[in-house]
């Protein structure tokens, strides 16, 4: 079915999470990277400089990832940014969650095709999503520290 069917079925409630999920991880998705200065974030605060386009919004930092080039175009054009290229990495969904996730400072998760409306999904940084270690909703100090909800 692919991600975006995955999406598109979870959305109309028919989709099983745990698919939706895997689907996710084994995706090639598009990551734009940034070229932008520290000093240029104040104008651009969705660019985190140096690294991986993100934004942070209610103390989560979003990774933004695109399933095609016309999807992240969509999101260039809704920015205002139309004049000018991103260039972007092609990365698993897995690689996201698994490597970049645990390097980044403060919890984390993936925003795929935002632009997209009804198309866009979050993959927020909870157990299921991504390792326990860094998902928001489980207590490393409960259970013996084999996670717990919070």
């Amino acid at each position: 079915m692919g991600l975006i069917g995955q999406i598109v079925s979870y959305r109309e409630g028919l989709g099983d999470p745990a698919r939706l999920v895997g689907e996710f991880r084994r995706t090639s998705l598009l990551v734009p990277l940034t070229t932008t200065d520290v000093d240029s974030d104040a104008e651009r605060p969705f660019v985190a400089a140096g690294g991986l386009m993100s934004a942070v919004s209610g103390g989560i930092r979003w990774l933004y990832a695109f399933t095609d080039e016309e999807a992240l175009a969509r999101f260039v054009h809704a920015r205002g940014e139309g004049g000018h290229e991103w260039p972007y990495l092609t990365m698993l969904g897995a690689r996201l969650l698994d490597a970049v996730v645990p390097m980044s400072d403060r919890p984390t998760g993936v925003a795929v095709d935002v632009a997209d409306g009804d198309g866009a999904m979050l993959f927020p940084p909870v157990a299921g999503i991504v390792a326990d270690a860094f998902a928001v909703d489980v207590d490393p100090g409960a259970d013996g520290g084999r996670g717990a909800v919070a």
